[in-house]
Parts: C-alpha cells; sequence; structure tokens
C-alpha cells in the first residue's frame, strides 16, 4: 500500500509539473498512471479518482489566476454551468460501459488532446471581452457537449474549454487559459462525485495525487518560465508523449 501511495504521488507530481508547464492535456496521463503504475485494476475507479485530482488541481490554478485578474466570469460561468450537466450525463454513461471498452474510447480522446496540442494557438482576441445574448447562446451548447466530453473520458477538458471559449467570445488565450479552469474544476467535481456515489473513488490514491500535484505545480511553474521561448516546440514534443502513451493504452486494449 505504500508503494502504491508513493507511485501515485510520483504519478501526480508529474501531472502537476506537465499542467503547470504546459497548460490543458496533462490531466490525460492520470488514468493510465493510476492503471499501468499505481496498479489500479478497475478502470472506473481510476477514472474517478483521476477526475477528483483534476479537480482539486484545477481548484488550486483557478485560485491563483482569479487573484491575477485573468478570468472572465461571466462568460466562464456560462460556460461551465451549461457543461455541468452534460459532465454527469457523460460520466453516468461511461459506467455503464465495459471497462476495456472505456479505456479504448479514453486511448482515442488522448490522441486528439495530443493532436490539438501540435497545432499553433491564436494568441489574438479581445481583452476586454464582454458577455451578451449573441455570446450567451454560443457558449451554453458548446458548453455542454465539452462537459459530455470530460464526464465520460474523465479528463479535465482544458484542451476543449479554451478553444471553445474564445470560438464562442473572441477572448485571447490567456483568458480563455484561466477562464477554462472554472469548468475544469467544476466538470471534474461533477464528474468524480457521480463515481463517488458508485463507490468508485479510492481516497487515499487521491489524497497521494493531490498532494503530489502540489509539489509539482512550483517546478512546473519554473519550467515553463526556462521554456518560455521555446514554448511551441515544448508542447509538440509533450504532445508526441501523449500520443505514444495513447497508442500503447490502445494496443494495449486491442492485444488484450
Amino acid at each position: 500500500m505504500i508503494e502504491s501511495l508513493a507511485l501515485a504521488a510520483l504519478g501526480g507530481a508529474i501531472v502537476g509539473l506537465l499542467l503547470a508547464a504546459f497548460g490543458g492535456g496533462g490531466s490525460v496521463l492520470a488514468t493510465p498512471w493510476l492503471i499501468y503504475v499505481v496498479g489500479i485494476a478497475d478502470v472506473h475507479v481510476a477514472i474517478g479518482t483521476s477526475a477528483a485530482a483534476v479537480a482539486l488541481n484545477a481548484l488550486a490554478g483557478l485560485l491563483g489566476q482569479a487573484r491575477a485578474g485573468a478570468v472572465k466570469w461571466p462568460c466562464a460561468s456560462v460556460f461551465a454551468v451549461a457543461g455541468v450537466s452534460g459532465a454527469l450525463i457523460g460520466a453516468h454513461v461511461a459506467q455503464q460501459v465495459d471497462g476495456q471498452a472505456l479505456l479504448g474510447w479514453f486511448a482515442i480522446a488522448m490522441a486528439l488532446v495530443a493532436l490539438s496540442m501540435m497545432r499553433t494557438p491564436r494568441s489574438t482576441g479581445d481583452p476586454l471581452v464582454r458577455l451578451d445574448a449573441a455570446r450567451t447562446m454560443k457558449l451554453a451548447p458548446i458548453g455542454l457537449l465539452v462537459g459530455l466530453a470530460a464526464g465520460f473520458f474523465g479528463i479535465g477538458g482544458g484542451f476543449l474549454i479554451a478553444p471553445g471559449l474564445m470560438a464562442a467570445t473572441g477572448m485571447t488565450l490567456s483568458n480563455a487559459a484561466a477562464s477554462s479552469l472554472v469548468s475544469v474544476t467544476l466538470f471534474g467535481a461533477s464528474t468524480s462525485a457521480s463515481y463517488a456515489m458508485s463507490g468508485q473513488i479510492d481516497g487515499p490514491i487521491l489524497a497521494a495525487m493531490v498532494a503530489g500535484g502540489a509539489m509539482g505545480t512550483v517546478p512546473g511553474i519554473v519550467l515553463a518560465r526556462v521554456l518560455a521561448r521555446r514554448v511551441l516546440i515544448a508542447r509538440r514534443l509533450f504532445a508526441a508523449m501523449v500520443l505514444l502513451v495513447a497508442l500503447l493504452v490502445l494496443w494495449n486494449v486491442l492485444t488484450g
């Protein structure tokens, strides 16, 4: 048990470091780590536990971004509230799916995360964006669909949320990245709550992951500064690693 907790903490530290250094996408490594390294046999328990850890880590990041004034609360709130119902539906459906089949779909989601991180991000946008009726009509349906995907796969969904916020409102990339943490927190909390009600969260492993994530955030921030001038190349290298893990997971599922 001590070894499992230590490995969970190490995984949390790695995910925390990657999230701080590269932004969205790092959380998809949490579930494979719990299954293949920590040794959690039940795929649903691994997904539920990782979703809870992602939510808590995102909340910590959100508090920092809120203090910096980077969160566009009206737009972020509409997106998040619409997405919570989708996350609950997605999590409920996922719990009815066979574990190995769900892991296969998860591997496909990982590959999509990796491919999305390889594109050149947009940095332009309106830093003074305001919520209005037209933007609300765009935010709500996109939030619902993204929440559905986040709940089904048990991921934070940051790689979908930030582009969704930018497409619906025209806000800047930095504001979208900060505002996306509102949804990541709520989606992760909703997903993990659904799994918790079914007894599919490992409390000690969750605590170890969160503790490890807190320790990994600090060097991750330092690494982000070091890579600031090479951020696109660094993100693409990280994306290649995520894609490789996705292919290994998919191969394992297909070969039994």
